[in-house]
């Protein structure tokens, strides 16, 4: 009886140890996930105007295409 009455402790302090980590790995992942776009940009915009136009045209092409998707979906 005595593991029954502690399982629900080591659950609960379980989950307050997610708690705690999950903002520092969304902060990770906005890290990781910035420094790949900048990086992209910089590269992009030193291939020249007529790529960085088209990439903005694809880049727009997919934001609307998801947003409509989610639309649809919700």
């Amino acid at each position: 009886m005595d593991e029954a009455s502690r399982s629900p402790t080591v659950t609960l302090a379980d989950d307050a140890l997610l708690g705690l980590l999950l903002p520092f790995w969304q902060l990770v992942i906005a890290a990781v996930v910035l420094v790949v776009v900048v990086l992209s940009v910089v590269r992009l915009a030193r291939r020249g105007p007529s790529r960085m136009g088209t990439a903005l045209l694809v880049t727009a092409t997919a934001i609307i295409a998801l947003a409509v998707v989610g639309v649809l979906l919700s």
